[in-house]
């Protein structure tokens, strides 16, 4: 039986190839076979979800949250001190630009369908008097993308995942300014499974849990972007970080 293995498209793209050699690594030791989905936004993605498609995923956490409690998906592994920090950023260049309370009303800001990055951008927003209401929203289809319209000003500001703005080039980075970075730590992307699946997860959370242990293992998670490597998440742990994603929708 082939499982497929979906990994939400919110990743810097140096990290691509160090998937696949996650998935390689991981069905020789699982004895599975496993076929990487890799969507290319979240349209693609909600897609495959819907019409039954994905057997486990790497999901972010506002995602992730849905997929248990609506659809029954189980949570069975997280990244290593990897949580789900945001970046808001502005061009070097706007020079009145020193903290998130220099934004004023109106101001547009670019962002991706990534909807915990908004979720977390939104509170870090709360000191600049700013509602949802008062932004007018750019979406795009990567962080690369926002970066793009931040240095050549045709937005105010931009939303990253921390992790990506970090990946960012050096050359990119020098025509941006952070504004502010959260520093929540108990929001993470998750690994879930299907509820048919539901057999199999003893299997492939061994053999996930065990990439880091074995020659060469360093080098796969260095790919991915996940130095540390994944933990055993149980459903008790899942249902902490929803309810404290519940406490900043509030």
């Amino acid at each position: 039986m082939t499982l497929n293995f979906l990994v939400a498209p919110d990743f810097p793209p140096q990290n691509f190839a160090g998937w696949h050699m996650f998935n390689t690594v991981l069905q020789k030791r699982s004895g599975m076979h496993l076929r990487l989905v890799m969507p290319q936004n979240a349209t693609e993605q909600a897609q495959l979800l819907q019409d039954g498609a994905v057997d486990v995923l790497y999901a972010n956490p506002f995602d992730a949250a849905e997929l248990i409690r609506d659809h029954g998906y189980v949570p069975f592994a997280r990244p290593i001190n990897r949580s789900n920090e945001m970046v808001i950023a502005t061009s070097a260049a706007a020079e009145q630009m020193h903290s998130v309370e220099d934004l004023p009303s109106g101001s547009k800001i670019a962002l991706t369908a990534n909807h915990d990055v908004k979720l977390i951008g939104l509170r870090l927003l709360e000191p600049a008097d700013l509602t949802e209401q008062d932004i007018r929203w750019e979406l795009v289809e990567s962080y690369q993308a926002v970066a793009r319209l931040l240095i050549q000003g045709k937005v105010d500001a931009g939303f990253f995942l921390a992790t990506a703005y970090h990946a960012l080039s050096k050359m990119t980075k020098n025509q941006l300014k952070p504004l502010i970075e959260s520093s929540l730590k108990d929001i993470s992307h998750v690994l879930l499974a299907h509820p048919s699946v539901q057999a199999d997860i003893a299997v492939i959370q061994e053999a996930m849990l065990g990439i880091g242990k074995q020659a060469g293992d360093q080098d796969v998670l260095e790919a991915m972007g996940l130095h540390e490597g994944l933990e055993r998440m149980e459903q008790e742990d899942a249902e902490f970080m929803i309810d404290l994603m519940d406490t900043l929708r509030d």
